[in-house]
Protein backbone atom coordinates (compact mmCIF):
# COMPACT_ATOMS: atom_id res chain seq x y z
CA UNK A 1 0.00 0.00 0.00
CA UNK A 2 1.07 3.58 -0.59
CA UNK A 3 1.66 5.80 2.48
CA UNK A 4 -1.57 7.69 1.73
CA UNK A 5 -3.61 4.48 1.68
CA UNK A 6 -1.92 3.23 4.84
CA UNK A 7 -2.77 6.51 6.55
CA UNK A 8 -6.37 6.28 5.41
CA UNK A 9 -6.69 2.69 6.63
CA UNK A 10 -5.23 3.75 9.98
CA UNK A 11 -7.88 6.41 10.57
CA UNK A 12 -10.65 4.10 9.34
CA UNK A 13 -9.34 1.41 11.70
CA UNK A 14 -10.13 3.76 14.59
CA UNK A 15 -13.73 3.76 13.40
CA UNK A 16 -13.81 -0.05 13.22
CA UNK A 17 -12.35 -0.33 16.72
CA UNK A 18 -15.31 1.75 17.90
CA UNK A 19 -17.60 -0.56 15.93
CA UNK A 20 -16.07 -3.54 17.72
CA UNK A 21 -16.53 -1.84 21.08
CA UNK A 22 -20.23 -1.36 20.30
CA UNK A 23 -20.57 -5.03 19.40
CA UNK A 24 -18.57 -6.50 22.28
CA UNK A 25 -18.91 -4.09 25.18
CA UNK A 26 -22.51 -4.69 26.19
CA UNK A 27 -22.50 -8.51 26.11
CA UNK A 28 -21.06 -9.05 29.63
CA UNK A 29 -23.36 -6.45 31.24
CA UNK A 30 -26.80 -7.20 29.76
CA UNK A 31 -28.07 -8.42 33.14
CA UNK A 32 -26.73 -5.28 34.80
CA UNK A 33 -28.46 -3.15 32.16
CA UNK A 34 -31.72 -4.97 32.89
CA UNK A 35 -31.32 -4.24 36.61
CA UNK A 36 -30.41 -0.61 35.85
CA UNK A 37 -33.60 -0.16 33.80
CA UNK A 38 -35.71 -2.27 36.19
CA UNK A 39 -36.80 -4.64 33.43
CA UNK A 40 -36.85 -8.42 33.16
CA UNK A 41 -33.86 -10.14 31.55
CA UNK A 42 -36.12 -11.31 28.72
CA UNK A 43 -36.91 -7.72 27.76
CA UNK A 44 -33.26 -7.28 26.78
CA UNK A 45 -34.15 -9.17 23.58
CA UNK A 46 -35.97 -6.03 22.43
CA UNK A 47 -32.61 -4.28 22.16
CA UNK A 48 -31.43 -6.75 19.52
CA UNK A 49 -34.75 -6.71 17.68
CA UNK A 50 -35.07 -2.93 17.40
CA UNK A 51 -31.45 -2.42 16.38
CA UNK A 52 -31.63 -5.09 13.66
CA UNK A 53 -34.77 -3.47 12.26
CA UNK A 54 -33.21 0.01 12.26
CA UNK A 55 -30.05 -1.35 10.62
CA UNK A 56 -31.98 -3.10 7.87
CA UNK A 57 -33.94 0.08 7.16
CA UNK A 58 -31.09 2.57 7.41
CA UNK A 59 -28.23 0.86 5.58
CA UNK A 60 -29.72 0.87 2.04
CA UNK A 61 -30.78 4.52 2.34
CA UNK A 62 -27.51 5.75 3.86
CA UNK A 63 -25.49 3.74 1.34
CA UNK A 64 -27.35 5.32 -1.58
CA UNK A 65 -26.90 8.76 -0.04
CA UNK A 66 -23.19 8.02 0.21
CA UNK A 67 -22.99 7.35 -3.52
CA UNK A 68 -24.99 10.50 -4.27
CA UNK A 69 -23.45 12.99 -1.83
CA UNK A 70 -20.08 11.54 -0.81
CA UNK A 71 -19.09 8.54 1.26
CA UNK A 72 -17.16 10.55 3.84
CA UNK A 73 -20.10 12.87 4.40
CA UNK A 74 -22.48 9.99 5.09
CA UNK A 75 -19.86 8.25 7.24
CA UNK A 76 -19.75 11.40 9.38
CA UNK A 77 -23.56 11.61 9.58
CA UNK A 78 -23.85 7.92 10.55
CA UNK A 79 -21.17 8.36 13.21
CA UNK A 80 -22.89 11.44 14.65
CA UNK A 81 -26.18 9.51 14.85
CA UNK A 82 -24.43 6.58 16.52
CA UNK A 83 -22.68 8.84 19.03
CA UNK A 84 -25.94 10.61 19.89
CA UNK A 85 -27.56 7.21 20.41
CA UNK A 86 -24.68 6.16 22.66
CA UNK A 87 -24.90 9.23 24.85
CA UNK A 88 -28.69 8.82 25.04
CA UNK A 89 -28.16 5.24 26.20
CA UNK A 90 -25.73 6.40 28.88
CA UNK A 91 -28.05 9.04 30.33
CA UNK A 92 -31.45 7.47 29.57
CA UNK A 93 -33.88 7.96 32.46
CA UNK A 94 -35.95 4.89 31.54
CA UNK A 95 -36.52 1.92 29.24
CA UNK A 96 -38.10 3.69 26.28
CA UNK A 97 -35.50 6.44 26.10
CA UNK A 98 -32.82 3.78 26.36
CA UNK A 99 -34.49 1.80 23.56
CA UNK A 100 -34.52 4.87 21.28
CA UNK A 101 -30.83 5.47 21.93
CA UNK A 102 -30.05 1.81 21.36
CA UNK A 103 -31.92 1.89 18.04
CA UNK A 104 -30.00 4.99 16.89
CA UNK A 105 -26.75 3.15 17.51
CA UNK A 106 -27.78 0.77 14.72
CA UNK A 107 -26.45 3.37 12.26
CA UNK A 108 -22.96 1.96 12.87
CA UNK A 109 -23.74 -0.93 10.50
CA UNK A 110 -23.17 1.40 7.53
CA UNK A 111 -19.60 2.22 8.61
CA UNK A 112 -17.81 -0.72 7.00
CA UNK A 113 -19.60 -0.37 3.62
CA UNK A 114 -18.76 3.35 3.56
CA UNK A 115 -15.13 2.63 4.44
CA UNK A 116 -14.78 0.03 1.71
CA UNK A 117 -16.37 2.43 -0.78
CA UNK A 118 -13.87 5.12 0.23
CA UNK A 119 -10.95 2.70 -0.18
CA UNK A 120 -12.33 1.55 -3.52
CA UNK A 121 -12.54 5.11 -4.84
CA UNK A 122 -9.24 6.31 -3.34
CA UNK A 123 -7.33 3.50 -5.08
CA UNK A 124 -9.14 3.72 -8.43
CA UNK A 125 -5.98 4.80 -10.30
CA UNK A 126 -3.90 1.92 -8.96
CA UNK A 127 -3.45 -1.16 -11.18
CA UNK A 128 -3.63 -3.34 -8.07
CA UNK A 129 -6.79 -1.69 -6.72
CA UNK A 130 -8.65 -4.96 -6.01
CA UNK A 131 -5.75 -6.34 -3.97
CA UNK A 132 -5.40 -3.05 -2.09
CA UNK A 133 -9.08 -2.97 -1.19
CA UNK A 134 -8.93 -6.61 -0.15
CA UNK A 135 -5.97 -6.02 2.17
CA UNK A 136 -7.52 -2.84 3.52
CA UNK A 137 -10.79 -4.61 4.28
CA UNK A 138 -8.91 -7.40 6.07
CA UNK A 139 -7.10 -4.88 8.28
CA UNK A 140 -10.36 -3.08 9.05
CA UNK A 141 -11.96 -6.35 10.15
CA UNK A 142 -8.89 -7.03 12.30
CA UNK A 143 -9.44 -3.66 13.97
CA UNK A 144 -13.12 -4.53 14.42
CA UNK A 145 -12.28 -7.78 16.22
CA UNK A 146 -9.70 -6.03 18.39
CA UNK A 147 -12.46 -3.62 19.38
CA UNK A 148 -14.81 -6.49 20.23
CA UNK A 149 -12.26 -8.08 22.56
CA UNK A 150 -11.24 -4.76 24.11
CA UNK A 151 -14.87 -3.80 24.64
CA UNK A 152 -15.81 -7.06 26.34
CA UNK A 153 -12.74 -7.03 28.60
CA UNK A 154 -13.21 -3.36 29.49
CA UNK A 155 -16.87 -3.83 30.41
CA UNK A 156 -16.04 -6.83 32.58
CA UNK A 157 -13.28 -4.94 34.36
CA UNK A 158 -15.27 -1.74 34.94
CA UNK A 159 -18.57 -3.30 35.99
CA UNK A 160 -17.58 -3.87 39.64
CA UNK A 161 -16.07 -0.40 40.14
CA UNK A 162 -18.20 2.12 38.19
CA UNK A 163 -21.82 3.13 38.19
CA UNK A 164 -23.97 2.24 35.17
CA UNK A 165 -24.01 5.76 33.73
CA UNK A 166 -20.21 5.85 33.66
CA UNK A 167 -20.01 2.30 32.30
CA UNK A 168 -22.49 3.06 29.51
CA UNK A 169 -20.59 6.23 28.59
CA UNK A 170 -17.57 4.26 27.36
CA UNK A 171 -19.07 3.15 23.98
CA UNK A 172 -20.38 6.68 23.41
CA UNK A 173 -16.90 8.08 24.08
CA UNK A 174 -15.36 5.53 21.68
CA UNK A 175 -17.80 6.58 18.94
CA UNK A 176 -17.03 10.25 19.57
CA UNK A 177 -13.30 9.53 19.18
CA UNK A 178 -14.09 7.71 15.92
CA UNK A 179 -15.89 10.83 14.69
CA UNK A 180 -12.80 12.93 15.42
CA UNK A 181 -10.65 10.41 13.51
CA UNK A 182 -12.90 10.72 10.46
CA UNK A 183 -12.86 14.52 10.57
CA UNK A 184 -9.08 14.67 10.90
CA UNK A 185 -7.85 11.84 8.70
CA UNK A 186 -10.37 10.72 6.10
CA UNK A 187 -10.67 12.34 2.70
CA UNK A 188 -13.12 11.24 0.03
CA UNK A 189 -12.05 11.64 -3.59
CA UNK A 190 -15.05 9.89 -5.12
CA UNK A 191 -17.09 11.54 -7.83
CA UNK A 192 -20.70 11.61 -6.59
CA UNK A 193 -23.19 9.69 -8.70
CA UNK A 194 -25.81 11.56 -10.66
CA UNK A 195 -29.46 11.49 -9.68
CA UNK A 196 -31.35 11.90 -6.44
CA UNK A 197 -32.68 9.78 -3.63
CA UNK A 198 -35.60 7.66 -4.80
CA UNK A 199 -38.23 8.68 -2.24
CA UNK A 200 -41.02 6.34 -3.46
CA UNK A 201 -38.59 3.43 -3.44
CA UNK A 202 -37.30 4.42 0.01
CA UNK A 203 -40.85 4.51 1.39
CA UNK A 204 -41.78 1.15 -0.12
CA UNK A 205 -38.58 -0.55 1.02
CA UNK A 206 -38.98 0.85 4.54
CA UNK A 207 -42.60 -0.28 4.83
CA UNK A 208 -41.88 -3.70 3.32
CA UNK A 209 -38.89 -4.42 5.54
CA UNK A 210 -40.70 -3.09 8.62
CA UNK A 211 -43.63 -5.43 7.99
CA UNK A 212 -41.44 -8.48 7.32
CA UNK A 213 -39.11 -7.88 10.24
CA UNK A 214 -42.05 -7.01 12.49
CA UNK A 215 -43.63 -10.32 11.52
CA UNK A 216 -40.42 -12.12 12.47
CA UNK A 217 -40.43 -10.37 15.85
CA UNK A 218 -44.00 -11.61 16.39
CA UNK A 219 -42.82 -15.12 15.48
CA UNK A 220 -40.23 -14.86 18.24
CA UNK A 221 -42.91 -13.78 20.72
CA UNK A 222 -45.87 -15.96 19.71
CA UNK A 223 -44.44 -18.80 17.62
CA UNK A 224 -44.97 -20.02 14.07
CA UNK A 225 -48.71 -20.53 14.61
CA UNK A 226 -49.36 -16.79 15.04
CA UNK A 227 -51.77 -15.49 12.33
CA UNK A 228 -50.56 -11.93 12.93
CA UNK A 229 -46.97 -12.91 12.22
CA UNK A 230 -47.81 -14.48 8.87
CA UNK A 231 -50.12 -11.62 7.95
CA UNK A 232 -47.30 -9.14 8.53
CA UNK A 233 -44.78 -11.23 6.60
CA UNK A 234 -47.09 -11.76 3.60
CA UNK A 235 -48.03 -8.06 3.54
CA UNK A 236 -44.36 -7.12 3.71
CA UNK A 237 -43.44 -9.45 0.84
CA UNK A 238 -46.26 -7.95 -1.24
CA UNK A 239 -44.92 -4.45 -0.59
CA UNK A 240 -41.39 -5.58 -1.48
CA UNK A 241 -42.68 -7.04 -4.75
CA UNK A 242 -44.24 -3.65 -5.47
CA UNK A 243 -40.91 -2.05 -4.57
CA UNK A 244 -39.11 -4.18 -7.19
CA UNK A 245 -41.58 -3.07 -9.88
CA UNK A 246 -41.13 0.60 -8.94
CA UNK A 247 -37.33 0.29 -8.89
CA UNK A 248 -37.23 -1.33 -12.32
CA UNK A 249 -39.10 1.66 -13.75
CA UNK A 250 -37.16 4.34 -11.86
CA UNK A 251 -34.33 6.21 -13.64
CA UNK A 252 -32.56 6.70 -10.27
CA UNK A 253 -33.52 3.67 -8.15
CA UNK A 254 -32.66 3.32 -4.49
CA UNK A 255 -31.58 -0.26 -5.26
CA UNK A 256 -30.61 -1.12 -8.82
CA UNK A 257 -32.53 -4.40 -9.03
CA UNK A 258 -31.27 -5.02 -12.56
CA UNK A 259 -27.67 -4.79 -11.34
CA UNK A 260 -28.54 -7.23 -8.56
CA UNK A 261 -29.19 -9.86 -11.22
CA UNK A 262 -25.63 -9.54 -12.57
CA UNK A 263 -23.55 -12.76 -12.34
CA UNK A 264 -21.03 -11.10 -10.05
CA UNK A 265 -23.62 -9.57 -7.71
CA UNK A 266 -26.55 -11.85 -6.88
CA UNK A 267 -24.41 -14.70 -5.48
CA UNK A 268 -22.72 -12.26 -3.10
CA UNK A 269 -25.97 -10.74 -1.85
CA UNK A 270 -27.67 -14.12 -1.44
CA UNK A 271 -24.62 -15.48 0.39
CA UNK A 272 -24.64 -12.44 2.72
CA UNK A 273 -28.25 -13.15 3.71
CA UNK A 274 -27.52 -16.83 4.33
CA UNK A 275 -24.33 -16.02 6.22
CA UNK A 276 -26.27 -13.62 8.44
CA UNK A 277 -28.26 -16.54 9.81
CA UNK A 278 -25.22 -17.93 11.61
CA UNK A 279 -23.06 -14.87 12.27
CA UNK A 280 -25.94 -12.84 13.76
CA UNK A 281 -28.27 -15.56 15.01
CA UNK A 282 -26.18 -18.26 16.66
CA UNK A 283 -24.36 -16.50 19.51
CA UNK A 284 -27.23 -16.33 22.00
CA UNK A 285 -28.16 -20.04 21.57
CA UNK A 286 -24.48 -20.93 22.01
CA UNK A 287 -24.33 -18.88 25.21
CA UNK A 288 -27.47 -20.42 26.72
CA UNK A 289 -26.34 -23.95 25.80
CA UNK A 290 -22.94 -23.38 27.37
CA UNK A 291 -24.51 -22.10 30.62
CA UNK A 292 -26.97 -25.01 30.88
CA UNK A 293 -26.01 -27.46 33.65
CA UNK A 294 -25.80 -31.05 32.31
CA UNK A 295 -26.27 -32.42 35.83
CA UNK A 296 -29.69 -30.78 35.91
CA UNK A 297 -31.08 -31.41 32.43
CA UNK A 298 -28.76 -33.97 30.85
CA UNK A 299 -27.10 -31.68 28.29
CA UNK A 300 -25.13 -28.45 28.12
CA UNK A 301 -21.62 -27.50 29.13
CA UNK A 302 -22.32 -26.09 32.59
CA UNK A 303 -19.65 -23.39 32.36
CA UNK A 304 -19.59 -19.97 33.95
CA UNK A 305 -19.59 -16.54 32.33
CA UNK A 306 -15.79 -16.45 32.33
CA UNK A 307 -15.57 -19.58 30.21
CA UNK A 308 -18.12 -18.15 27.78
CA UNK A 309 -16.03 -14.98 27.53
CA UNK A 310 -13.02 -17.12 26.65
CA UNK A 311 -15.07 -18.99 24.03
CA UNK A 312 -16.25 -15.73 22.48
CA UNK A 313 -12.68 -14.46 22.59
CA UNK A 314 -11.46 -17.53 20.71
CA UNK A 315 -14.18 -17.04 18.09
CA UNK A 316 -13.28 -13.38 17.63
CA UNK A 317 -9.54 -14.13 17.37
CA UNK A 318 -10.24 -16.79 14.74
CA UNK A 319 -12.40 -14.28 12.84
CA UNK A 320 -9.47 -11.84 12.82
CA UNK A 321 -7.12 -14.57 11.59
CA UNK A 322 -9.61 -15.55 8.88
CA UNK A 323 -9.88 -11.94 7.72
CA UNK A 324 -6.09 -11.52 7.57
CA UNK A 325 -5.62 -14.78 5.67
CA UNK A 326 -8.34 -14.05 3.11
CA UNK A 327 -6.13 -11.99 0.74
CA UNK A 328 -3.49 -14.74 0.72
CA UNK A 329 -6.18 -17.37 0.13
CA UNK A 330 -7.58 -15.29 -2.73
CA UNK A 331 -4.17 -15.19 -4.40
CA UNK A 332 -3.79 -18.94 -4.14
CA UNK A 333 -7.35 -20.12 -4.75
CA UNK A 334 -8.87 -17.23 -6.66
CA UNK A 335 -11.52 -15.02 -5.15
CA UNK A 336 -14.35 -17.44 -5.88
CA UNK A 337 -12.43 -20.33 -4.33
CA UNK A 338 -11.62 -18.30 -1.24
CA UNK A 339 -15.24 -17.24 -0.74
CA UNK A 340 -16.59 -20.76 -1.26
CA UNK A 341 -13.97 -22.22 1.06
CA UNK A 342 -14.78 -19.67 3.75
CA UNK A 343 -18.49 -20.51 3.63
CA UNK A 344 -17.66 -24.23 3.79
CA UNK A 345 -15.56 -23.62 6.92
CA UNK A 346 -18.57 -21.97 8.58
CA UNK A 347 -20.71 -24.97 7.60
CA UNK A 348 -18.16 -27.44 8.97
CA UNK A 349 -17.84 -25.49 12.21
CA UNK A 350 -21.55 -25.58 13.03
CA UNK A 351 -21.93 -29.14 11.76
CA UNK A 352 -19.23 -30.15 14.25
CA UNK A 353 -21.59 -29.13 17.06
CA UNK A 354 -24.10 -31.83 16.10
CA UNK A 355 -22.02 -34.89 17.09
CA UNK A 356 -19.61 -33.07 19.43
CA UNK A 357 -21.26 -30.92 22.10
CA UNK A 358 -20.51 -32.58 25.44
CA UNK A 359 -17.41 -30.64 26.46
CA UNK A 360 -16.03 -27.13 26.27
CA UNK A 361 -13.21 -28.30 24.01
CA UNK A 362 -15.85 -29.41 21.48
CA UNK A 363 -17.35 -25.93 21.44
CA UNK A 364 -13.92 -24.36 21.10
CA UNK A 365 -13.12 -26.57 18.11
CA UNK A 366 -16.42 -25.83 16.40
CA UNK A 367 -16.33 -22.08 17.01
CA UNK A 368 -12.68 -21.88 15.97
CA UNK A 369 -13.44 -23.44 12.59
CA UNK A 370 -16.56 -21.32 12.09
CA UNK A 371 -14.66 -18.19 13.16
CA UNK A 372 -11.99 -18.61 10.48
CA UNK A 373 -14.61 -18.75 7.74
CA UNK A 374 -16.76 -16.01 9.28
CA UNK A 375 -13.87 -13.55 9.49
CA UNK A 376 -13.00 -14.07 5.84
CA UNK A 377 -16.62 -13.54 4.79
CA UNK A 378 -17.10 -10.41 6.93
CA UNK A 379 -14.08 -8.86 5.20
CA UNK A 380 -14.74 -10.22 1.74
CA UNK A 381 -18.44 -9.96 0.94
CA UNK A 382 -18.80 -6.14 1.03
CA UNK A 383 -15.61 -5.73 -1.01
CA UNK A 384 -16.77 -8.32 -3.54
CA UNK A 385 -20.05 -6.46 -3.95
CA UNK A 386 -18.24 -3.13 -4.38
CA UNK A 387 -16.00 -4.61 -7.07
CA UNK A 388 -19.00 -6.02 -8.96
CA UNK A 389 -20.87 -2.71 -8.83
CA UNK A 390 -20.99 -0.06 -11.51
CA UNK A 391 -19.43 3.37 -11.01
CA UNK A 392 -21.43 5.40 -8.52
CA UNK A 393 -22.87 2.36 -6.79
CA UNK A 394 -20.03 1.03 -4.65
CA UNK A 395 -21.50 2.06 -1.29
CA UNK A 396 -24.96 0.87 -2.32
CA UNK A 397 -23.63 -2.57 -3.27
CA UNK A 398 -21.38 -2.93 -0.22
CA UNK A 399 -24.10 -1.64 2.11
CA UNK A 400 -26.64 -4.04 0.67
CA UNK A 401 -24.55 -6.97 1.90
CA UNK A 402 -24.98 -5.66 5.45
CA UNK A 403 -28.71 -5.13 4.92
CA UNK A 404 -29.29 -8.63 3.54
CA UNK A 405 -27.09 -10.07 6.29
CA UNK A 406 -29.27 -8.31 8.86
CA UNK A 407 -32.47 -9.70 7.31
CA UNK A 408 -30.93 -13.17 7.42
CA UNK A 409 -30.07 -12.64 11.07
CA UNK A 410 -33.64 -11.58 11.85
CA UNK A 411 -35.01 -14.66 10.11
CA UNK A 412 -32.63 -16.91 12.02
CA UNK A 413 -33.43 -15.19 15.30
CA UNK A 414 -37.14 -15.90 14.81
CA UNK A 415 -36.57 -19.52 13.78
CA UNK A 416 -34.17 -20.14 16.64
CA UNK A 417 -36.56 -18.61 19.18
CA UNK A 418 -39.21 -21.11 18.08
CA UNK A 419 -36.77 -24.03 18.05
CA UNK A 420 -35.54 -23.20 21.54
CA UNK A 421 -38.96 -22.58 23.09
CA UNK A 422 -39.13 -23.92 26.64
CA UNK A 423 -41.17 -27.03 27.37
CA UNK A 424 -42.97 -25.14 30.14
CA UNK A 425 -44.02 -28.36 31.88
CA UNK A 426 -44.25 -28.17 35.66
CA UNK A 427 -43.58 -31.91 36.02
CA UNK A 428 -40.65 -31.82 33.62
CA UNK A 429 -37.26 -31.33 35.36
CA UNK A 430 -36.03 -29.53 32.25
CA UNK A 431 -38.83 -26.94 32.40
CA UNK A 432 -37.54 -23.49 31.62
CA UNK A 433 -34.72 -24.89 29.48
CA UNK A 434 -34.68 -25.22 25.73
CA UNK A 435 -34.95 -28.80 24.43
CA UNK A 436 -31.79 -30.46 23.15
CA UNK A 437 -33.53 -31.02 19.83
CA UNK A 438 -33.86 -27.25 19.54
CA UNK A 439 -30.11 -26.74 19.80
CA UNK A 440 -29.49 -29.46 17.23
CA UNK A 441 -31.95 -27.67 14.94
CA UNK A 442 -30.09 -24.36 15.41
CA UNK A 443 -26.73 -25.87 14.52
CA UNK A 444 -28.20 -27.74 11.55
CA UNK A 445 -29.78 -24.53 10.20
CA UNK A 446 -26.50 -22.61 10.62
CA UNK A 447 -24.56 -25.33 8.83
CA UNK A 448 -27.12 -25.73 6.03
CA UNK A 449 -27.37 -21.97 5.44
CA UNK A 450 -23.58 -21.73 5.16
CA UNK A 451 -23.54 -24.60 2.66
CA UNK A 452 -26.20 -22.84 0.61
CA UNK A 453 -24.06 -19.69 0.75
CA UNK A 454 -21.11 -21.70 -0.58
CA UNK A 455 -23.31 -23.04 -3.37
CA UNK A 456 -24.42 -19.50 -4.27
CA UNK A 457 -20.83 -18.23 -4.26
CA UNK A 458 -19.76 -21.08 -6.52
CA UNK A 459 -21.91 -19.39 -9.19
CA UNK A 460 -19.63 -16.34 -9.27
CA UNK A 461 -17.81 -15.84 -12.58
CA UNK A 462 -14.63 -17.89 -12.70
CA UNK A 463 -11.14 -16.80 -13.63
CA UNK A 464 -7.62 -18.06 -13.30
CA UNK A 465 -5.90 -17.41 -10.01
CA UNK A 466 -3.52 -14.72 -11.16
CA UNK A 467 -6.21 -12.74 -12.97
CA UNK A 468 -8.66 -13.09 -10.12
CA UNK A 469 -6.14 -12.04 -7.52
CA UNK A 470 -5.37 -8.82 -9.31
CA UNK A 471 -8.64 -7.93 -10.96
CA UNK A 472 -11.29 -8.96 -8.43
CA UNK A 473 -12.00 -8.07 -4.86
CA UNK A 474 -12.83 -10.59 -2.20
Amino acid sequence: MSPAIWRLVGFLAAVEIASGVLQGYYTPIYSDIADHLRIADGDVNWFEAVQLIVSALAVPVLSRLGDLHGHRRVLIVATVITALGGWLVAFAPGFWTFLIGWALQGAYTVWLPMEIAILHERSRDRPDRPALVRRGAALLVLALEVGVIAGALTAGALQPVLGMTAILSIPAAATTIALIAILLGVRDESAPATGRLDLPGTALLSVGLLLVLGGLVVVRLEGLASPLAWLLVVAGLAVLAWFVRVERASPTPLVDVRALAAPGMWPVQLAAALFGMSVLGAQIPLSTFARTDPAEVGYGLGVDAGAIANLIGLYVVCMAVGALLSPMAARRLGVRGMLVGSAVLVAIGYATFIPLHDALVHAMLAMGIAGLGSGALVASLPAAAAQASQHGGTAEAAGLTNATKTVGGCLASALFAVALASTGSISDPTAGHAPMSGYLTVWAICSASALLAALALSRLPSGDRETTATASVA
